[in-house]
This record gives C-alpha cells, structure tokens and sequence, in this order.
C-alpha cells in the first residue's frame, strides 16, 4: 500500500494522533502514490463504496461507517445531438460526492480514537462530515462562512453538529477553524487528512464500470481539489492494477471569480498569489489557497488534461439548462455543463460530467 508522508520533509505519518499537517515542518501528509485496487478483494456484498475497502488503507480498528454512499447513476443526455454521461453525485446521502470521502474520513477518525471534531466548509463537506459524525455517534463542531446556503446549514444542524457561523469570505471559516485545532481539537478536514481522497477515488472505478471502459474525457468542479484528485488516482489505481491501458482526459473547472488553479496551471503556482476570493454563485468552489493545487499540478500535466474558468454570466443559465433538462443541482455543480460551451467535440470521447451536489442544496431565488 502506498505510505502517507509529509510533501516537504518526507516524515511518514505518524502511528497514533490525527496531525492534519506535519508537526516537523507544517507540511501537508499525503499518499506517496495512489491506491491499491486488487480485483480478487473486492467484497462485493458490502454497500456502495466499501466493495473497494481494502483500497482505503483503514487503520486495524477503524469501523465502516456508510449510510450507503456510492453506486450513483451514469445517466446519458444529449447536447446537441451528442451524448454526454452524467454522474449524478446529489444522490449520495447527504446529497454531494463528499459522502464517498466522509465515510472513509470518518471510520479513519475512529480508528485512531477521535472522540470529538472540528471541521470547516462551503457547506457541503460541512453537512457530509456531520452526517457521517451522528451516524458514528461522534460529537462535531463546523465552521461555515454566513454566506453559506441555508440549506446546507441547516442540514449541519439537524445532523446534531453545533454550527458556527463566521463572518467574512470562505477563508474566514478555515482561519477560525484552526483556532480549535491550536486547543487540541481534531481537525477532521476533508482537505488536509489524506483519508478522504481515497474515498472519492470509488467515483473513478464506478464510472469505469458503469461505461465498461475508459472514459475519453472526465470533467469536475475544482476547489480545493479533492474531486478532481480522487478521480485522477483511481484511474491510475485501476491503470496499475492493469484494468485499464490509458487514463482519460481531465478537465477541472473553477469560477472566473476565485480561479487559483486555472492561473497557476497556466503560468507557474506564483500566479495564484494575484488571485481574490471573489463572489460566485458557484459557492463550493470559492477557495483561494487549494489545498492539493500542488498534487493536481504534478498529477495532471499538460498533455493530460487542463482547467477551465466560467465567467459568472454562464453559470446561473447552466444551472437552469440541466434543471430543465430534469438535472437539479447546485450552481457548483453546473460548472462542468458550463465547461461543455467551450470544451464541446474538442475532447476525446465519451465526455463524463461529474455532477457533484444536489440543487436542493441551494437557495434559488
């Protein structure tokens, strides 16, 4: 299995704790390479994602916690009179793609005997962890910006998580979570534990079987880049394992009003210092400082894909498009329809868009 160490220093992660980042030098743990996928232990009688569990590197007494996330339909629509795949993520439990890395976050947590947990969200990796946190009877706290969707607060709430509301933009909630983490509380970060992105990784194998071979191409929104990462690694993980001879295509969408990694896959990581935080209606994506901007970079060279920001003007008339369509997501999630007006038959085929929370989510005027 790979081995999780710090990016900087190379320190292996530690045997008991839950550090979301190097206690050495401050840097960020990942996996030194990407799962493992043995098709003879796959445990085709477990529920949704866990059929994958020995990929997930579970600690010994770590539990499985699931509410049934994963086996998300792969649904066809045309556009133009071309089909395009669509992954419906809104049907996971709490309604986005992080229920796959909650789970696997989660049963981590409890392996390593977090008896209470801090996170910081948009909103929607805020409601999944405290979904997953009632189910596993562990108490939480998350930090939302005010401007979150009032669903997706709500949704905190009702879970049994206190809720803390932080004025200011989205990086506010991520400075005032840390303040916890400083007085011991365990940060359960969905973007800094490398727990969860071997989680989102099942997205990769399940479009795989769903389509019965590689995808030309795969499109997802980008923020701190857990989606996107996951994909890339379980389609390395499936190329590895020798299921697969060639990755796809990948294409990682950002809102024009905070893209730091479409500048600095453009023109080198210093480009994303010039980059505000601006608003979008594309609320989960709204991040300035990605954590895994480094790894995409490594991971997604030029020739494998690009990233693709949406003027502000194109989102809302997508998100209305696929609602028309029968699709009701979350402005976020439209950024991959968006993406077709540009990318349209000038990427392999078949197209994979990646819908990944649910409109219900949203509060729409």
């Amino acid at each position: 299995m790979p081995i999780i160490r710090c990016i900087i220093c190379n320190r292996t992660y530690p045997p008991a704790g839950l550090p979301y980042c190097c206690p050495d030098c401050g840097g960020i743990f990942d996996y030194d390479g990407p799962p493992q996928i043995r098709p003879a232990e796959l445990e085709n009688d477990l529920p949704g994602i866990w059929r994958y569990r020995h990929s997930f590197d579970l600690f010994p007494d770590a539990p499985l916690i699931t509410l049934g996330e994963g086996n998300t339909p792969l649904v066809w629509e045309e556009l133009d009179g071309y089909p395009i795949g669509l992954k419906i993520e809104g049907q996971n439990p709490s309604g986005s793609y992080k229920d796959r890395g909650s789970a696997v976050l989660v049963s981590q947590l409890l392996g390593r005997g977090a008896q209470f947990a801090v996170e910081d969200s948009s909103g929607n990796a805020g409601a999944s962890f405290a979904a997953y946190a009632a189910r596993a009877r562990l108490p939480a706290r998350v930090f939302v910006p005010e401007s979150a969707s009032g669903p997706k607060r709500a949704q905190i709430e009702r879970y049994g998580a206190e809720l803390v509301q932080v004025p200011g933009p989205r990086s506010a909630a991520a400075t005032a979570v840390l303040k916890e983490v400083e007085h011991g509380a365990v940060y359960a970060s969905h973007a800094y534990l490398p727990f969860f992105v071997t989680g989102v990784a099942t997205l990769a194998y399940e479009i795989w079987e769903n389509l019965g071979r590689v995808p030309g191409t795969v499109i997802a929104p980008v923020g701190h880049g857990g989606l996107l990462l996951g994909i890339v690694r379980g389609f390395t993980a499936l190329l590895q394992a020798g299921l697969i001879d060639h990755p796809p295509y990948y294409v990682g969408v950002q809102a024009q009003a905070c893209a730091p990694v479409v500048a600095a896959f453009q023109s080198g990581l210093s480009a994303m210092e010039s980059i505000t935080e601006g608003s979008t209606f594309a609320e989960g994506v709204r991040v300035r400082r990605p954590i895994h901007i480094e790894a995409l970079l490594r991971e997604i060279p030029p020739y494998a894909g690009q990233f693709l920001s949406i003027p502000e003007e194109d989102i809302l008339p997508a998100f209305y498009d696929l609602a028309h369509r029968g699709f009701y997501v979350e402005p976020t999630s439209a950024l991959g329809w968006c993406a077709l007006k540009y990318l349209f038959r000038k990427t392999p085929d078949p197209v994979i868009v990646v819908l990944s929370g649910s409109g219900l989510k949203y509060n729409s005027q």
